[in-house]
């Protein structure tokens, strides 16, 4: 329940709970706008890998260009 109410928090909010995430992952998530976030929490929150992936492949270039530098790029 925390998570989503973290997911669904105002942007200031989320982007302060952003230094606080265990990994990258969840805080590039957290930094995004409160519409992808809501986008995400719809579509895909605690639906499986694969929910995830289409949901990601729905984005918009900018937020997908922002997951591959800032989480993929950043990991390796």
């Amino acid at each position: 329940m925390l998570e989503r109410t973290i997911l669904l928090a105002p942007d200031a909010v989320a982007r302060r709970a952003a230094a606080y995430a265990p990994d990258r992952e969840q805080a590039w998530m957290l930094r995004q706008s409160r519409a992808v976030r809501v986008s995400y929490y719809r579509e895909a929150f605690e639906r499986g890998e694969l929910a995830e992936r289409a949901w990601m492949l729905r984005q918009p270039d900018h937020v997908r260009a922002s997951y591959v530098s800032e989480v993929l790029e950043a990991a390796g």
